[in-house]
């Protein structure tokens, strides 16, 4: 089966493990009426987030994610947050599509990706940062206690142990 784009490694990614503390932020948070900036810290002190972390919002990865995400009915069990470089307009279009329950924090300038080490170069255009594929999972005291980061693109994360992450907490 030929493929339409080609798989690439990407290269090691220095990011949040297991038991560490998660890297606090602030961005514009958006659901499907507004958005304000909000904290990622203000989010975990109600419960534990799963942060989702995906290229730009009308990515194909992003469409195949967020079908999963709903399909698998988390953000009736947890917090699902989105991460992506897509302005809060843009946003505002994939949760009318799909990301039922979800939020979005719009990162435009990836400094959030920085923070995380989930950078990628957006196919050799110097200057364009986006997110990888990416998702923690991140208790009430801001611990992260399930960790995957993509080390080829595309990739997806494996849906099962995320799930299987949620149901341990």
């Amino acid at each position: 089966m030929g493929l339409d784009f080609d798989v690439v490694d990407l290269p090691a990614a220095d990011y949040p493990e297991v038991g560490d503390t998660a890297p606090d932020f602030t961005r514009p948070l958006v659901n499907e009426e507004f958005w304000e900036d909000r904290s990622l810290a203000s989010l975990t002190e109600e419960g534990p987030v799963l942060l989702v972390a995906h290229p730009m919002d009308g990515a194909f990865l992003a469409t195949y994610v967020w079908n999963e995400i709903d399909d698998r009915g988390w953000a009736n069990d947890v917090e699902v947050i989105g991460l992506s470089i897509s302005s809060p307009y843009e946003h505002k279009d994939l949760l009318a599509e799909r990301g039922e329950d979800a939020r979005l924090f719009s990162d435009p300038g990836a400094g959030v990706a920085a923070q995380y080490g989930i950078e990628r170069d957006l196919d050799g255009m110097t200057g364009v940062t986006e997110h990888r594929p990416a998702a923690f999972l991140i208790d009430e005291d801001q611990t992260v206690q399930y960790a995957w980061v993509a080390e080829t693109w595309p990739d997806f994360p494996d849906y099962d142990a995320v799930e299987a992450a949620i149901e341990d907490l």
